[in-house]
C-alpha cells in the first residue's frame, strides 16, 4: 500500500507538469495563430478592396504601364520598375560596404574603437526615413545636380538613400555572425602559415555565409517597402526610364502620395492593387530567402 501512494504522488507532478506544458504549448500556437491569421486577414482585405481592378485590367495590371487616373486607365509596371531597381541599386551599394565593415570591426579593428563604431551604426539604424529624406533633399539632391543629373532627383538617388539605411542592418548582422566563427578554425588557419586576408576569405566568409545572405535579404525587404525616404528623392514619375538619372517612382511612393487624393473607387482600387502587389512582392522575397538559407545550410 506504501508502493501504491508513492508511486501517485510521483505521477501527480508529472501529471501537472504535462497539463502545463500542454497550456504553454496552446497559448504560444495561438500567438504564432493570431499572426498568421492576421496576414491573411490583410491579404483579403487587399485583395476584396483592389477587385474592381483585377477585374477590369486582370493581371496585364501588372505588366502595363499607363498610369491615368483622369481617364481610369492604371498599370502597375513603373512602380514595380522603380522599386525594384531602386532596391538592387540600394543593395549593389550597401552590400560590399556593409560586409567589408563587419568584416573590419570584427577582425581588424580595436575593441574599444569597435564598440564606439557599433554604437555610431546602430544610431544610424534609429534614425527616421523622413529625416533621411530630408538630408537627401538638401544635400544629395543637390550633389547630384552638380554630378550632372539634369534634375538631382532620381532612381540613382533613391537607391543612394536606400543604400543608407540599410548598411546599418547589413553591417550589424554581419558582424555578428562573425563573431560565431569558431576561434580554433581560425587558430588552425593561422598555424599554416594564412594571412589574415586568407583567414577571412577561407574560413569566416564561408562559415557566415548564410548568415550574410539572410541579412541581405532582410536588408532587401526593408528597401522594398520604404515609403517616405524614397517618395521625397525619387522623383515620382510613372515613367520607365533606362537612365538611373531620370526621376522614377515606387509602390510604396505612388500610394503614399495619392491615397489620399483618389477621386475615383478606380483609382482607389488601382492603389489597394499595387498594396497587394507589394506584398506578394515582399513574400516571395521572403520565400527565396528561405529557400536559399535551406539549401546552403544542406550543403554546409
Amino acid at each position: 500500500m506504501t508502493v501504491a501512494v508513492l508511486d501517485r504522488a510521483r505521477k501527480v507532478p508529472g501529471s501537472r507538469e504535462r497539463a502545463g506544458d500542454r497550456l504553454f504549448r496552446l497559448v504560444i500556437a495561438g500567438f504564432a495563430g493570431i499572426i498568421l491569421l492576421a496576414a491573411i486577414a490583410l491579404a483579403w482585405q487587399l485583395l476584396r478592396e483592389s477587385a474592381e481592378t483585377w477585374k477590369t485590367f486582370g493581371l496585364a495590371f501588372l505588366w502595363t504601364s499607363d498610369w491615368d487616373p483622369v481617364a481610369d486607365v492604371f498599370g502597375a509596371l513603373p512602380f514595380l520598375y522603380g522599386t525594384a531597381v531602386s532596391s538592387l541599386l540600394a543593395l549593389l551599394i550597401a552590400v560590399p560596404l556593409g560586409v567589408g565593415a563587419a568584416v573590419f570591426l570584427t577582425e581588424l579593428a580595436p575593441k574599444r574603437l569597435a564598440e564606439v563604431l557599433m554604437f555610431a551604426i546602430e544610431l544610424l539604424a534609429a534614425v527616421p526615413s523622413v529625416i533621411l529624406g530630408l538630408m537627401g533633399i538638401f544635400l544629395l539632391v543637390p550633389a547630384m545636380r552638380a554630378m550632372g543629373a539634369p534634375y538631382g532627383v532620381g532612381m540613382l538617388t533613391a537607391g543612394l538613400i536606400l543604400a543608407f539605411m540599410i548598411l546599418p542592418y547589413i553591417t550589424t548582422i554581419t558582424r555578428e555572425v562573425l563573431l560565431t566563427v569558431p576561434r580554433p578554425l581560425k587558430e588552425a588557419m593561422y598555424a599554416l602559415g594564412a594571412t589574415r586576408w586568407e583567414v577571412v576569405r577561407g574560413v569566416s566568409l564561408p562559415y557566415s555565409r548564410a548568415g550574410i545572405v539572410g541579412a541581405v535579404f532582410l536588408s532587401l525587404g526593408r528597401a522594398l517597402g520604404e515609403t517616405m525616404a524614397v517618395t521625397m528623392v525619387i522623383g515620382n514619375n510613372p515613367q520607365i526610364k533606362a537612365s538611373l538619372l531620370e526621376p522614377g517612382y515606387s509602390m510604396a511612393a505612388v500610394i503614399a502620395n495619392e491615397l489620399a487624393e483618389a477621386a475615383s473607387d478606380a483609382h482607389l482600387s488601382a492603389l489597394v492593387a499595387i498594396g497587394l502587389a507589394l506584398m506578394a512582392v515582399t513574400v516571395v522575397v521572403n520565400g527565396a530567402a528561405r529557400l536559399m538559407l535551406y539549401r546552403l545550410g544542406a550543403r554546409r
